[in-house]
């Protein structure tokens, strides 16, 4: 049922808003780039978005993730002190550290600010080596979790992101990424990601992603880092609309410098919050039809959506908005609650902005023998 669930998720993800308006992307001063409005799941434009980059310290977000898990799973708590080890405390000296030491035992608290708000090296091998025993194993976690998640143009080969060969990854799977952390760990993300300076060892430290101190809507999340990366930056951005609030998220990749990659985030949400508008069309669970069910125990079947769904358009276009049901019809018992049973396909215009799956909101068991016979006459005439 879980891997559905991230197929379904994957799949609503794929399109993009921007296939059903003209409005041009603005220019953006990066090897790769993406921008994600996290309430629809939908790409509103990118560049590259499929390339294959290095990430630097952005690979520090699958290692939070899975320190996260570890502790919402209590294999981990956050009062826990850890030893560090020479692996964690020698690690390039040169590179981003929160200096934790050998003789010293961290908590796991600590570790996570060290390694979100001041992106620590030292932090993430001591998270990996208190969630899997090992950086190996730990690694192997990750290329496991990136599979779940349907990171396809993703790999992983140590916890922190220095370079590497097999360190890999693309703006469209940090998007996913991202949207998965903050909604699989909003607690932990709320906590975490806007801290703008940490101590440790009685050394400050500031967060360097900078959005954080010039847009107070910027709650997140993470920067890169490396002479041959050069500067990357994903941005969170939570702004009031008129029915709640809405989040974006930007992912700007292999910039020439810390400026560049901060006012390029920067216009990107700008054009992105000005430009176009998130419209909420269903609730979660609410039934959008109830068709015929054949050969079933009954003989209707509610379907709808497993969350709460958005579409995000040009603004001035929400009112031409018109949903079309494409049922997978006949329906044919037993169906499982949760299968997909159908598409929604969201029209402005007579063109497609998205297409979404129609789920069963319930199971429906099968009939009895003389039931699905009286049916399967039946369907012989339809």
């Amino acid at each position: 049922m879980k891997k559905l669930l991230a197929a379904i998720a994957a799949t609503v993800f794929t399109f993009s808003a921007a296939s059903a308006q003209s409005l041009p992307p603005p220019t953006i001063a990066a090897k790769s780039w993406l921008l994600l409005d996290a309430s629809s799941n939908q790409i509103m434009a990118s560049q590259e978005a499929d390339m294959r980059v290095e990430p630097a310290s952005l690979v520090k977000l699958m290692t939070a993730y899975l320190a996260f898990a570890a502790v919402r799973d209590k294999r981990l708590n956050l009062e826990q002190e850890v030893s560090v080890s020479v692996n964690a405390w020698k690690v390039d000296p040169s590179s981003s550290k929160m200096f934790i030491e050998p003789n010293k035992p961290v908590s796991i608290n600590n570790l996570l600010y060290g390694l979100i708000s001041v992106s620590g090296n030292d932090a993430a091998v001591a998270l990996a080596e208190a969630v899997s025993g090992t950086t190996d194993a730990f690694v192997v976690s990750m290329n496991r979790e990136a599979e779940r998640q349907g990171l396809k143009g993703t790999h992983f080969s140590n916890p922190h992101g220095l370079p590497s060969p097999d360190t890999y990854t693309t703006a469209r799977d940090l998007a996913v990424l991202c949207r998965n952390l903050i909604n699989d760990f909003p607690e932990f993300y709320k906590t975490y990601y806007s801290v703008k300076k940490f101590t440790y060892n009685n050394i400050t430290q500031p967060n360097r992603n900078r959005l954080l101190w010039l847009d107070p809507t910027v709650d997140g999340m993470k920067t890169g880092h490396t002479d041959s990366a050069g500067y990357s930056l994903i941005t969170s951005a939570k702004r009031p609309v008129a029915n709640g609030e809405r989040r974006l998220i930007s992912v700007i990749v292999g910039t020439t410098s810390d400026q560049v990659r901060t006012q390029e985030s920067q216009k990107l949400l700008n054009w992105g919050f000005q430009n176009f508008d998130a419209v909420k069309l269903y609730s979660k669970g609410q039934v959008v039809d109830t068709p015929d069910v054949w050969k079933g125990s009954q003989g209707k079947i509610k379907i709808g959506f497993t969350r709460d769904i958005y579409v995000t358009v040009p603004k001035g276009t929400a009112e031409r908005i018109k949903p079309r049901l494409e049922r997978n019809d006949p329906l044919i018992a037993p169906i499982t609650e949760n299968t997909k049973v159908g598409t929604l396909k969201v029209m402005i215009d007579d063109k497609a902005v998205v297409e979404l799956p129609l789920v069963a909101l319930e199971s429906v068991g099968p009939a009895g023998i003389f039931g699905r016979a009286w049916d399967s006459l039946r369907l012989l005439f339809k």
